[in-house]
């Protein structure tokens, strides 16, 4: 049970060919989608490719590098989106330091407000944690919600323990790929496998096999054989044993 945890097949890259990189994705072996809103504007579409295909979970919410585009009563439609039962998860939602030019008050401001939703309507949380770690994890001390997913993880071991002990799994994918990747590479083969998922963000973090193209929900497949590889076990048992902590995180979803 291969399950991408996270990949934007709404995205506008998948305009031309979204039923092609679908099919190509189960062909290669992956058999369910978490694809998780950015902003208001793609509520519509997350839920579209849901209420289209049994093997689509949605997640609604406000990514933080869309924050500045976000409306006052944009909270107000993801808590009905929330209450009518139209996600699995909120997300994908969190903060980025990284970026320099969206207001870390603003970020801060609507991260909060939707972990309280996800309290609220006793919900997971993808969550966007690029060189935000330790403040998120301030949060989530502080707003109680039902674990979750960390998304793109590149923390430390540490950093991993306390993500764990909150409730929440791991995701990792691309940047595992790289050889030159040693933490990511080494946390992917040290952690326990129950707090692992597997993720691609396509269209975006190609593999090193793909540099400077778009990436695919099909690279998973090649993603788990490398997990497996890693921690030499084999394939079948990541993709089972990540598959089903995907199911677990959010709330025995199963794709069809």
């Amino acid at each position: 049970m291969l399950i991408d945890s996270h990949v934007h097949l709404d995205a506008s890259e998948f305009a031309a060919d979204r039923e092609e990189v679908i099919a190509h994705a189960r062909a290669a072996g992956v058999r369910g989608f978490v694809v998780p809103a950015v902003d208001r504007a793609s509520f519509d579409s997350v839920r579209a490719l849901a209420a289209a295909r049994a093997d689509v979970c949605p997640a609604l919410g406000i990514h933080p590098l869309y924050v500045m585009g976000a409306k006052a009563d944009d909270l107000d439609a993801l808590d009905a989106c929330l209450a009518r039962g139209e996600a699995r998860a909120v997300g994908e939602i969190g903060l980025d330091n990284f970026v320099t030019d969206v207001d870390p008050a603003r970020q801060l401001e609507l991260f909060v407000a939707q972990l309280k939703l996800a309290r609220r309507h006793a919900l997971p949380v993808i969550l966007h944690v690029r060189r935000a770690v330790d403040p998120i994890l301030k949060q989530l001390r502080r707003i109680e919600v039902p674990g979750g997913i960390a998304h793109a993880f590149n923390g430390s071991r540490q950093q991993a323990q306390m993500f764990i002990d909150l409730g929440f799994r791991l995701g990792f994918g691309g940047a595992m790929s790289y050889e030159g990747s040693t933490r990511i590479r080494e946390l992917a083969r040290s952690l326990p496998l129950s707090a692992i998922v597997l993720e691609t963000d396509a269209p975006d973090i190609p593999p090193a096999w793909a540099q400077g193209a778009r990436n695919v929900p099909a690279n998973l497949t090649r993603y788990a054989a490398l997990l497996a590889e890693l921690r030499g076990i084999d394939a079948d048992v990541v993709a089972e044993t990540t598959g089903r902590n995907v199911s677990e995180t959010l709330g025995g979803w199963r794709p069809a």
